[in-house]
């Protein structure tokens, strides 16, 4: 059985991950199939790069995704991909749909920026106000 999964990289105590296809008997950080994509989670945001058409190309060939994996599958979108796609909509369709998930998905992110950055120039406001008096 073919499995997704993380393989570990990086310094000790700070984990870089590989998002490969792997036989399910083959050790952590053994041999694997293809190279799907990276994931940090040290980033902030995380930063996750997967290859859709891999990805979908191995869940539709009966891969079995790990807990993790299928997490970041969901969030960037991949499991939505081959939803639509086993539906049987047409492929404008599915990218239609896909481009509308994304900017649902970015503007509580954007949203949460730029209360940040306002946050952030109010505060220097505040304490150029004090540096004067």
């Amino acid at each position: 059985m073919v499995k997704l999964r993380l393989q570990r990289m990086g310094k000790k105590r700070q984990p870089v991950y590989k998002i490969v296809a792997v036989d399910a008997r083959s050790p952590r950080d053994g041999k694997f199939l293809e190279d799907l994509g990276q994931y940090n989670p040290t980033k902030d945001p995380h930063f996750i790069n997967i290859k859709e058409d891999r990805a979908i190309y191995w869940l539709n060939n009966g891969a079995q995704p790990t807990d993790t994996v299928n997490s970041l599958l969901r969030k960037t979108g991949v499991n939505y991909r081959v939803d639509l796609m086993k539906r049987g909509l047409a492929p404008e369709a599915i990218e239609a749909e896909i481009s509308k998930w994304k900017e649902s998905k970015s503007a509580p992110v954007n949203k949460k920026v730029a209360k940040k950055a306002k946050e952030t120039t109010g505060a220097a406001e505040v304490g150029e106000a004090s540096s004067e008096s």
